[in-house]
């Protein structure tokens, strides 16, 4: 009855109020009727104690690391106390998130576990599950004070999405996507240790938002590789509302640390990569940038003011810049090739006066009025951007307005952007005289992984009175304190090794005794001398699980600051100093780190700085191994100075680049950025002939025959058909002692190498380094030979060899000294060349 009287009877709109009151109700009464045919349902009443649930979680799992889906609460809304709202006040986008690359959830070693080792290394946690990074943890425990909140499915009534959502509500919900960090204590406190107020001095963290006192600072941002963030948050897109504040010091930070460090600090948090402002959350004429744009647009002559996320419009023609819907507010490089195309209505102007085929504003028009511009009617003007004008359609050029008198003081009553001083198009210098640049001899230095191009180089600068810059002197100083991190971890996993084989050996002696059986001297014999204590064995575990996760350059040198106590620790230890003992066991462990690992104290500590020797023996120069640069001279020697003739310029000078294997591309595509050079110096390791690595394809390669290899795609390379060439035999002394255990047959390209040795070689030898008859040096004279024939097969000229030390100074400089011949030999033959053509032409017309 109910539902024929719903279909005859109208339905009113119920509302809000009246839903308490209009409730349908239904009567349950008996039937009386046919028999049914069909079987009644029944409700059969819930068995709570039957339900499958699941298995309750170990206390060993944690949720530390885990964001999982949840699903809020649907609850009633009340609709009467929206009706005021705006319903498009919504955004009609799902909210983008902003991924951070520097940290990604597949890392098995998690960073937020640093804070959590310091705790379980105090709390002094002994036996093999020291192992685990992360704090044990039930699953009824809070969320840790470092981490986000999980993400949050929620549900949009349809009401609530709008067509007519604001383009600029989209940019808010990028930016302003990352929820607050959920904080345990009180309104102000510090997010480690839960103390002080709000009127404590804090740092802020510029990703997550993070406060950290005083205390707390150094040991959650580490050394800031890039500024002021928590490690976890290294390689975070930063918060775009601090943009403001990068570069600017703090109070905080000049209580903590030095002045160079506050600098430094300042410097890369404004500088690195990660803390750059995003391409695509810059809209220029509705289309968002690319990266080369918006470097384009950064680095031009006159680039917009405090750049921010957010819709632009930019006039092409005359440099006219500003905000969508809103006047111009600067005026930037004319012609630069960023966003799309200028729209009528960017501006928002409403005078019907088009301008570059935008509508201006009511000041523009008041200020073409006021230079003189005829605007009766609605007419269409192009104005460039030295401020002439024509009216569309005629070709008469009148202007400039900026030269009109009272313009700029108008302007900065009405608040509208005047021309720099610096103004020209397209960033092109205009009215600066040209300067005759001196043209300097370039040394290209290229060659294989690790076969020493970095340490000649550095050499070079030493050997020549050239200072590292701040920059460099701090990127070889990570790299050092790195690589020690490394070189403990190979250390401590051969400990667990040591140890390991110790304990073997044990049980085997106790089953062989038949006293296998009591518990105690089972324990007992557990202690070896590859033994640490509790809290060494905690952060050894952690380190060893870093390295072998590849971890290691995430966290460190970030963390630097954090363990440096540790590695005093450690290296006073005895089971370390035992193991260290048998480093030369440890085949992950190269040469160099013995002279790193003696130091180790003096290393880890913060105020390190790295002397010339340390810079030397660090393998690389800056983190990238990219391209680096530098100009020298040769100072003047007593061997020069005695031959007869010579001359000695001290103005001339040289320029070596220094290029890393990486960063000549495949197939070498990018060789060809350096044809101006005049000489290529080839590096080659004499010691990588028993040497394996993986290629680009993961495919195991004797370092030999990769070099080798990449000797011949160089040499053909058509930028270097004239170029001169000097093969630079590197580490010849490791060589000397290295080929006394390990052939040169090892290699398939040097299988014929047998030379003839005296029979009282081995004893003379040892006595006499420069004995020619040595067994490196015929090595030497073998492995140029074998280069010179390939380099003349391919391409039919001389190629020049030396045999190179890079630690040795009198070695490298007299290899580049040996370039500087070569430059001028080929600078007498052209110069004869080109005598004796110019004769022979004389020649022939006088005899015609």
């Amino acid at each position: 009855m109910a539902a024929l009287l719903r279909k005859i009877l109208p339905v009113e709109k119920s509302t809000p109020i009246d839903d308490d009151i209009n409730v349908e109700y239904s009567f349950a009464i008996e039937y009386h009727g046919p028999p049914i045919t069909f079987d009644i349902p029944k409700l059969v009443p819930v068995d709570v104690d039957g339900l499958p649930t699941a298995a309750e979680v170990s206390s060993s799992f944690s949720l530390n690391d885990i964001s999982l889906p949840v699903i809020q609460p649907i609850v009633k809304t009340n609709l009467v106390n929206q009706k005021g709202k705006n319903i498009g006040s919504e955004p009609s986008l799902a909210r983008k998130s902003i991924v951070r690359a520097g940290l990604s959830k597949e890392l098995s070693i998690k960073v937020d576990s640093l804070d959590s080792l310091s705790k379980r290394i105090d709390d002094g946690i002994s036996g093999r599950g020291s192992c685990e990074i992360q704090e044990v943890s039930d699953v009824n425990n809070e969320t840790p004070c470092h981490v986000r909140k999980p993400s949050v499915v929620t549900f949009v009534e349809p009401e609530s999405c709008s067509t007519e959502e604001s383009e600029y509500s989209e940019i808010e919900s990028v930016i302003h996507d990352e929820q607050p960090l959920v904080r345990n204590g009180k309104k102000g406190t510090c997010y480690r240790c839960l103390k002080g107020n709000r009127f404590t001095k804090k740092e802020v963290c510029i990703v997550c938002n993070a406060k950290y006192c005083y205390k707390c600072v150094l040991r959650m941002m580490g050394s800031m590789p890039e500024g002021r963030k928590c490690v976890t948050c290294i390689g975070g897109k930063i918060d775009e509302s601090k943009r403001g504040s990068l570069g600017r010091t703090s109070r905080l930070l000049k209580q903590l640390l030095s002045e160079f460090e506050v600098k430094r600090v300042m410097r890369t948090e404004k500088t690195c990569e990660a803390n750059q402002l995003p391409p695509e959350l810059v809209i220029v004429n509705g289309e968002p940038l690319c990266q080369d744009e918006l470097q384009v647009l950064q680095t031009c002559l006159n680039p917009p003011e405090n750049l921010k996320p957010g819709y632009y419009w930019y006039d092409k023609l005359s440099g006219f810049w500003g905000k969508e819907a809103h006047g111009p507010c600067q005026i930037i490089t004319a012609q630069l090739n960023v966003g799309g195309h200028i729209k009528a209505n960017a501006s928002n102007g409403d005078t019907n006066i088009i301008v570059n085929n935008r509508i201006i504003t009511k000041k523009e028009l008041w200020l073409l009025q006021l230079a003189g511009v005829h605007c009766e009617g609605n007419p269409s003007f192009w104005l460039s951007a030295d401020g002439s004008y024509q009216e569309e359609g005629q070709n008469n050029i009148k202007g400039p307005i900026w030269n009109k008198m009272g313009i700029k003081i108008f302007c900065a009553l009405l608040s509208l952007p005047v021309p720099p001083n610096t103004m020209n198009p397209a960033g092109e210098d205009v009215n600066q005289p040209t300067l005759e640049l001196q043209l300097l001899p370039k040394i290209l230095l290229v060659g294989y992984q690790k076969s020493g191009t970095s340490t000649i180089y550095k050499q070079a600068k030493i050997l020549y009175n050239i200072p590292f810059t701040e920059n460099e002197c701090q990127s070889i100083k990570l790299i050092i304190q790195r690589k020690l991190y490394g070189y403990l971890a190979i250390l401590l996993e051969g400990r667990e090794r040591f140890e390991e084989e110790i304990l073997l050996e044990n049980r085997k002696k106790q089953t062989a005794d038949g006293s296998g059986s009591s518990g105690s001297t089972s324990q007992v014999d557990r202690k070896t001398k590859y033994s640490l204590s509790p809290r060494l064995k905690a952060f050894s575990d952690w380190l060893v699980q870093v390295m072998v996760s590849g971890n290691l350059e995430v966290i460190f040198p970030a963390a630097t600051r954090e363990y440096a106590p540790f590695i005093g620790e450690l290296w006073n230890d005895v089971a370390f100093q035992a193991t260290y003992n048998r480093r030369h066991e440890l085949e992950m462990l190269p040469r160099i780190a013995t002279y790193f690992l003696e130091r180790a104290v003096e290393i880890s500590r913060m105020d390190y700085e790295p002397s010339d020797m340390d810079i030397l023996y660090a393998e690389g120069i800056t983190s990238s191994n990219g391209l680096s640069c530098t100009e020298f001279s040769f100072p003047s020697i007593e061997r020069e100075a005695s031959i007869d003739g010579y001359q000695h310029d001290p103005s001339s000078s040289y320029q070596l680049i220094r290029l890393h294997p990486s960063s000549l591309g495949e197939n070498c595509k990018w060789v060809e950025m350096f044809e101006d050079v005049d000489i290529v110096l080839f590096c080659v390791s004499l010691t990588d002939y028993d040497e394996f690595s993986l290629d680009s394809n993961g495919v195991l390669t004797n370092k030999m025959m990769a070099s080798k290899q990449l000797f011949e795609t160089v040499i053909t390379h058509p930028t270097f058909e004239k170029k001169n060439f000097l093969l630079i035999l590197n580490k010849a002394d490791l060589l000397e002692e290295k080929i006394e255990q390990v052939p040169l047959t090892r290699c398939e390209w040097f299988n014929d190498f047998n030379p003839v040795i005296s029979h009282n070689y081995y004893n003379n030898c040892s006595n006499n380094r420069n004995n020619h008859t040595s067994l490196s040096l015929s090595a030497f004279h073998y492995i140029a030979v074998k280069f010179k024939r390939l380099f003349n097969s391919l391409t039919d000229r001389k190629l020049f060899v030396s045999m190179v030390t890079g630690l040795e100074p009198d070695s490298v400089d007299e290899a580049l000294r040996y370039c500087r011949h070569i430059l001028k030999w080929n600078e007498t033959e052209n110069s004869l060349v080109n005598n004796e053509l110019s004769s022979t032409d004389i020649e022939a017309s006088s005899t015609s």
